[in-house]
């Protein structure tokens, strides 16, 4: 079942540099709302503020990132996604955050985290002492709210040394696309792989070599 998040908001009427500097300092953060039915009052962007401690527990689990959340403005309350996070470039301190309007029946895109099952005890790796090379950990899919996965799972237990995951071969959920694929074949991009490391096969042939010597020894 997934998470549900929900986060107040507060209605913001200052702007400008000056005003979010203050904002930061009283534990709030400048955000804004926008998107939905296009020619509704109630789709104009918002400003709001948020509360910086709400918000930073909210960003610790995973699941935030491609849920569909419930911002409360004041006595109202909107279904959005997370599409933007802008945070201090030296100091653990979120600066910015944009949130955009989700309806049911107008698909949406969105950031969802991938998972690697089964990577341990996959016999390219346990077996044959290969190493998962990861390309991505993250991909845009395109579907309706409802079918917002939090994560898409990438089992690695048939993945063969040398073989290449691409995006085309991602099980996904029912209704869910991939944007990337929807341009062509040539974004068809590479997920992982499992290869040897690097000197592994040169010591495997080092170690034929001593054992051939030795054995030239003993016929000696």
């Amino acid at each position: 079942m997934s998470q549900e998040f929900v986060i107040e908001a507060f209605p913001r009427d200052d702007q400008g540099r000056g005003a979010s500097r203050r904002l930061r300092r009283e534990n709030g953060v400048p955000a804004i709302v926008y998107g939905g039915k296009a020619g509704s009052n109630d789709r104009k962007p918002q400003s709001i503020t948020l509360k910086a401690n709400e918000l930073a527990r909210a960003l610790e689990e995973e699941a935030f990132y491609s849920s569909i959340i419930t911002l409360t403005v004041g006595d109202k309350s909107e279904q959005v996604i997370l599409k933007d996070l802008q945070r201090h470039p030296a100091k653990d301190l979120i600066w910015h955050a944009d949130f955009l309007r989700v309806t049911k029946s107008t698909k949406i895109k969105a950031h969802v985290p991938l998972h690697f099952i089964n990577e341990d005890t996959a016999p390219a790796i346990k077996l044959h002492g290969g190493v998962a090379n990861h390309q991505i950990n993250e991909v845009e899919v395109i579907c309706l709210p409802q079918n917002l996965p939090e994560f898409i799972e990438v089992d690695m237990t048939t993945v063969e040394m040398d073989q290449v995951v691409h995006l085309s071969d991602l099980k996904l959920p029912k209704d869910v696309k991939i944007a990337a694929l929807l341009q062509g074949e040539d974004h068809d991009l590479p997920v992982v792989a499992i290869h040897k490391p690097r000197g592994a096969k040169v010591d495997d042939e080092a170690e034929d070599g001593e054992e051939g010597e030795e054995s030239g020894e003993d016929k000696e």
